[in-house]
Parts: C-alpha cells; structure tokens; sequence
C-alpha cells in the first residue's frame, strides 16, 4: 500500500507540472498572438491610410548605457563652466589641465572643513 501510495504521489505531480507547463506556454502563445494581430492591424491602418509601415524597435532613450555616461560628463562640465566663470575661461583652461594632471580635483580649493597636506609621488 505505501508503494502505491508513493508511486500515485509521484505521478499526480509529474501531471500536476505538466498542467502548469502548459498553461504558461499557452499563456506565452497567447500574449505573442496578441501582439502580432496588433501589429497586422497597425501595418495595415499604416497601408491604408498610406503611411509606411515602420517597425517596433527598442529606442534609445533615458534607459541606454550610453545616457548615464552623457549624464554625468555634461554636469561635470557644467559644474566645471559655472565654478570657472566665462571671463576667465581660458586662463582657467590651462590650470585646470595642469590640477587634473597632478590629481587635484576640481573645487578642491572650496573645501574648508579639512586639513590639506603634502602630497607624497612614489
């Protein structure tokens, strides 16, 4: 009886995942067929009002790797054009070349709360 027991177990949830394997897969059939029946009727709203037919496509948006970069170097160099000022840009330019070289960060000046010290090159 315990064999039976064990062996009816085993099966009833071999079904049971079987079950939920195809309800997700027709889940997934469902949700493609919808989208493809939207974009037949797209494309074909685009054909008869004589529009062309673009494709979906991911765009490029605030969600690209490439905007947190964009992001960063133009407030970076905001920060750099409103710290520096317009009149004194190009004096600026060249000692600020010279402080990045020798690693001293922008705005360093400002900082009042802390001890400066020697900085040691080896």
């Amino acid at each position: 009886m315990n064999d039976f027991a064990t062996t009816a177990t085993r099966w009833a949830i071999r079904i049971m995942l079987m079950l939920v394997g195809l309800v997700f897969f027709v889940c997934l059939l469902a949700v493609a067929s919808a989208f493809a029946l939207l974009w037949a009727v797209r494309a074909l709203w685009a054909k008869l009002t004589g529009q062309p037919v673009s494709p979906w496509g991911v765009r490029m948006g605030p969600m690209s790797p490439f905007a947190g970069w964009q992001t960063v170097y133009r407030s970076g160099a905001e920060w750099m054009a409103q710290s520096s000022g317009a009149a004194d840009a190009a004096s600026g330019r060249a000692e600020r070349e010279a402080r990045t070289r020798r690693g001293i960060l922008p705005g360093a000046g400002d900082v009042t709360d802390v001890q400066p010290r020697e900085v040691h090159e080896s």
